[in-house]
């Protein structure tokens, strides 16, 4: 007698399962995200125990908040600052850490260079599934890495894997990547909801049981996010992004969830031939200027994790030929973009209703916070009247429905910042304004948006 096979539908952009097919999700209201998730039998070694190294979680038993020992979380550095800063100070044993990227930003040869480095001084095993191992061994001969440490293994059975690293013992473990692994008791292909949702567990109890650090590489879908199911990323300890254009020579790696550190820390990196090498100082990268000022362009800083960012912000203001006038926003969020037009109409006295609007945040940094508020309407102010700003001239400062100038957070490291740059002149909110003047730099607080305009 043949057995019927179990099926569930599962939402691929929140993880939620459904008893039928349906057309929208009503958890995320994503549509034509369910697919028909096919049940293989109960796992039998789904609870597999991984011992015989330390680093190893302790027993079941329960404990109070007050026995449980709060000594500092050991870290080792993985070789590069900006990778460290991005991770809340290196590697923590046990950790699960999953970067995506587009393809060719640089992922595979980020991680290269990495375990490269770190098998010098301890055991490490890269697990390819996607490349071959004499792929792998090109590129880090064309990038000049160190060859005699690093443990390869190229195997895409998640049981296969875990067996092998238990008898090697390393330190740390990369899987290149998650969406082409899969487990034997599990029948749908590798990639879908099901199989990376049970591979990624069945990695994540490996290490923490271990201590091992599992870094997962993981494809992005079309609008940048990392793909698979939702419940991917809260089954991991931090997750990351590494971001740029292929025609950019820079690389941004940003922390999305990090519960050992802090979230949207910012590293950048520059794509060589040696492969990827630190910046030490983005700042000076993103204000690469114009020789000739021209209009519509103005520096502020933004607040990336734990520093500040100097980035330059570019308006440009033309006549519509069109009976909707464009506004387009390229590194910043476009509704905000049509508030703030709004804003400069209402409590500004400057119309641009019959005007295309275009701004760009120059670099290829998005600009997540409200902070560019004020330098984005002085970028088109300044376009509109067709006037040059200082080229010494900083701005920051959020701007509100009534036309207020709100502080921001970590106002005076900001002006810090400018000032070791060599700003003169900040245009500030006046609640960030400082007590004391600053060496080198001009602090113009203001109160409101008329009083902005007429700074300038």
């Amino acid at each position: 007698m043949s057995t019927k096979t179990k099926s569930a539908f599962v939402c691929n952009d929140c993880g939620a399962d459904f008893k039928k097919w349906q057309g929208q999700c009503p958890e995320c209201g994503a549509w034509n995200s369910i697919i028909e998730v096919r049940l293989g039998p109960t796992p039998t070694n789904r609870s597999a125990k991984f011992e015989g190294y330390a680093g190893g979680a302790s027993g079941n038993k329960v404990q109070t908040l007050a026995e449980i020992s709060l000594g500092d979380v050991p870290r080792f550095s993985s070789g590069t600052s900006e990778f460290d800063r991005v991770l809340g100070g290196g590697f923590v044993p046990g950790s699960v850490v999953l970067i995506g990227g587009n393809p060719g930003a640089g992922k595979s040869t980020l991680l290269l260079q990495t375990l490269c480095f770190l098998a010098r001084n301890m055991s490490a095993l890269y697990v390819t599934g996607e490349e071959s191992l004499q792929q792998v061994a090109m590129r880090a001969q064309r990038l000049g890495l160190p060859m005699d440490k690093l443990q390869m293994l190229s195997e895409t059975n998640v049981e296969s894997i875990c067996a092998t690293a238990q008898q090697i013992a390393p330190k740390v473990m990369v899987v290149d990547s998650i969406q082409v692994v899969h487990m034997e008791d599990i029948s749908s292909a590798p990639g879908s909801v099901s199989q990376v949702r049970e591979s990624a567990a069945y990695l994540t109890r490996f290490a923490k049981q271990t201590g091992t650090v599992v870094i997962l590489v993981g494809h992005v879908t079309k609008d940048g996010s990392l793909a698979g199911p939702k419940v991917l990323e809260h089954m991991i300890d931090c997750s990351i992004l590494l971001e740029g254009d292929n025609d950019s020579r820079f690389r941004t790696l940003r922390g999305n969830k990090n519960r050992f550190g802090a979230v949207n820390e910012l590293g950048v990196f520059a794509m060589t031939e040696q492969g990827m090498r630190e910046v030490n100082n983005p700042s000076a990268i993103f204000l690469q200027r114009a020789e000739d000022p021209a209009p519509g362009s103005v520096v502020m800083v933004m607040w990336e994790g734990t520093r500040p960012l100097l980035i330059e912000i570019q308006a440009l203001v033309d006549d519509s030929h069109l009976g909707n006038p464009r506004r387009v926003a390229v590194g910043m969020d476009q509704n905000r973009l049509s508030m703030l037009l709004a804003v400069l109409h209402r409590h500004g006295g400057i119309m641009v209703g019959d005007q295309d609007v275009f701004v760009n945040v120059v670099g290829g940094v998005r600009v997540m916070e409200t902070s560019a508020d004020l330098a984005v309407l002085l970028a088109i102010v300044s376009s509109f009247r067709d006037k040059i700003l200082p080229q010494d001239l900083m701005v920051f400062g959020e701007v509100g429905l009534s036309g207020e100038i709100r502080p921001v957070p970590s106002g005076q490291e900001r002006i810090r910042e400018a000032a070791k740059h060599g700003f003169k002149r900040a245009i500030v909110p006046i609640a960030n304004a400082p007590r004391e003047k600053h060496a080198g730099i001009e602090i113009i607080a203001v109160k409101n948006l008329q009083e902005a305009l007429e700074a300038l």
